[in-house]
């Protein structure tokens, strides 16, 4: 393995991800509307000496004291509520883990720089193959949690954006893959070069797989490394034929 993990050190970061074009505008909307809400509070008045000159003195120690444990009470509900609110699949959710303390764009900058999708693209596609039913993708429960299922993203999604993402990786893998076979059956490569290739690319998408919480053994790793260069053989045949055909059509 390579040491591309060094990439992903970064440490714990409260770093949004408002940075990104592509993120759900919701939370700003949340945020503004919010600030409104506290804006329309008004402070409550202070007691005028006439309301409070004939009070019963008050012990101040245990008023902030019975505030204080209803305050801890308070907290505690809203945690377990909140607890409760997650789903349990959600929360027993062990993938990325290895990048937990990594930013948005410290991922999103390596992935970029060795494939053509992005952080969100790669996160999502992840989730919407382990959250996948009998009837289907679980979407709003992936854009719902995904702060908590995913360490580097910090914004909910709507499953409209989840979806997107979905559709474009598949897209970029598609063309990928296809950019690829058609330089390997060109003839631009030699057989030397196209294994160099293969090794190179294999090491990234292991990693990624490792990244993701995905134990590779040995022998799962030799029988992909097989299975690949099977089919890479098998193109170099192909493409050597079909360049032969040619010129026996030329002459």
């Amino acid at each position: 393995m390579t040491d591309e993990s060094d990439e992903f050190e970064t440490g714990a970061s409260d770093a949004e991800e408002t940075a990104r074009p592509d993120a759900d505008p919701r939370a700003a909307a949340d945020e503004a509307a919010a600030d409104e809400a506290a804006g329309d509070t008004e402070p409550a008045d202070p007691a005028t000496d006439s309301e409070t000159a004939g009070a019963e003195p008050r012990d101040d120690a245990g008023a902030d004291a019975d505030a204080e444990t209803a305050t801890e009470s308070e907290a505690g509900d809203a945690g377990a509520d909140a607890d409760d609110a997650v789903p349990e699949d959600v929360q027993k959710y062990a993938r990325f883990k290895k990048v937990d303390g990594a930013q948005y764009d410290r991922v999103n900058d390596f992935l970029r720089e060795r494939t053509y999708v992005t952080a969100r693209e790669w996160a999502i596609a992840r989730l919407c193959a382990d959250f996948r039913t009998e009837t289907g993708v679980e979407m709003t429960k992936i854009g719902n949690n995904l702060p908590e299922l995913v360490p580097f993203m910090t914004d909910t999604y709507t499953p409209q954006a989840v979806n997107q993402a979905r559709s474009a990786f598949r897209d970029k893998v598609r063309k990928s893959g296809a950019t690829f076979l058609y330089g390997a059956m060109s003839g631009f490569f030699t057989a030397e070069e196209l294994d160099e290739m293969m090794y190179e690319v294999t090491e990234i998408a292991k990693f990624l797989l490792e990244v993701e919480g995905v134990d590779l053994s040995v022998e799962e790793e030799l029988e992909a490394e097989e299975r690949i260069s099977s089919v890479m053989r098998e193109v170099r045949e192909a493409s050597t034929e079909l360049r032969q055909e040619e010129l026996s059509d030329e002459e």
